[in-house]
């Protein structure tokens, strides 16, 4: 991304920055809504690097950060990194780092297929690296993450990393890695199995004669009170069905026509098939 810009001397004077992102996009963005929102960081202490000068112009615009091109200028200014990039062309950007990283650095990544142990090679072997598998509904403040952190990392990164993304959602750690293939096929891929979901049941209101107005409202709305109910009645999944399904009624007859099309199956083959796919990715 070239050599020092002004914008890049400008960031690298810039006092008291504590958290740089490499790559601006729409998970950043959340992100640093949402420490700035909890307080964690004030917005003169983040740095965004992104290879687009539109999207520069609006992070600072809109966010109040600094946004540059130099990547080299985001590793100079800040002892935090979030690696939002693609994964795709996250090898060429850890190249890039590597000359400047220090022991101060803690690099947290949320891209997909790409294993601690590989992340810390390409940034020189003795990196803190914490990896996170977020989803989008982050971007809503209703996000779900699962963090694991590598060899070199410490606790007290791992705290700091999910007290980060608890800005943005909820968070959890987990210790074995290979879990987070299938986090990336639950919680990862998840929201658009229920974005699926949600575009059957409106397919099956209008088949049965709803306009498509009321049929999207009407699925819409549903499901975001079963979710409320999920999370806030304390009953399992399988007591609030129970309570819902009445003998002889009509929840049965719908329940037992999607059991017979393999419905519980289909969904659990998904997770598998997506776990499997994440499991691919990060040997690839």
């Amino acid at each position: 991304m070239g050599g020092r810009s002004a914008t890049a001397k400008r960031v690298q004077a810039r006092p008291a920055v504590r958290i740089g992102f490499i790559g601006g996009g729409n998970m950043a963005t959340a992100m640093i809504k949402g420490f700035v929102v909890a307080g964690l960081y004030r917005p003169e202490q983040i740095v965004v690097s992104d290879v687009d000068a539109g999207k520069r112009a609006a992070l600072a615009r809109r966010l109040k950060v600094a946004a540059t091109g130099d990547n080299d200028a985001v590793v100079r200014a800040a002892p935090v990194l979030v690696l939002a990039v693609k994964p795709q062309i996250m090898e060429s950007v850890l190249a890039e780092l590597r000359a400047g990283l220090t022991p101060r650095h803690l690099v947290v990544s949320i891209a997909a297929g790409w294993p601690t142990a590989r992340l810390e090679r390409g940034l020189g072997g003795g990196a803190r690296v914490v990896r996170v598998m977020p989803n989008t509904p982050a971007l809503l403040g209703k996000g779900m993450a699962v963090a694991v952190r590598g060899q070199h990392a410490t606790a007290a990164d791992e705290r700091l990393v999910l007290r980060l993304l608890r800005t943005v959602g909820r968070a959890r750690a987990v210790a074995d890695e290979r879990l987070l293939d299938a986090v990336t096929g639950l919680s990862g891929s998840g929201p658009a199995y229920v974005y699926l979901f949600a575009e059957a049941l409106i397919a099956g209101g209008i088949a049965a004669g709803l306009a498509p107005d009321a049929a999207h409202e009407l699925a819409l709305q549903t499901i975001t009170g079963a979710a409320a109910m999920l999370q806030e009645s304390g009953d399992s999944p399988a007591q609030l069905r129970a309570a819902v399904t009445s003998p002889n009624g009509t929840t049965l007859a719908g329940l037992t026509e999607m059991e017979r099309l393999g419905f519980s199956a289909a969904v659990q083959a998904g997770v598998a098939a997506a776990t499997r796919r994440a499991e691919e990715l990060g040997r690839e």
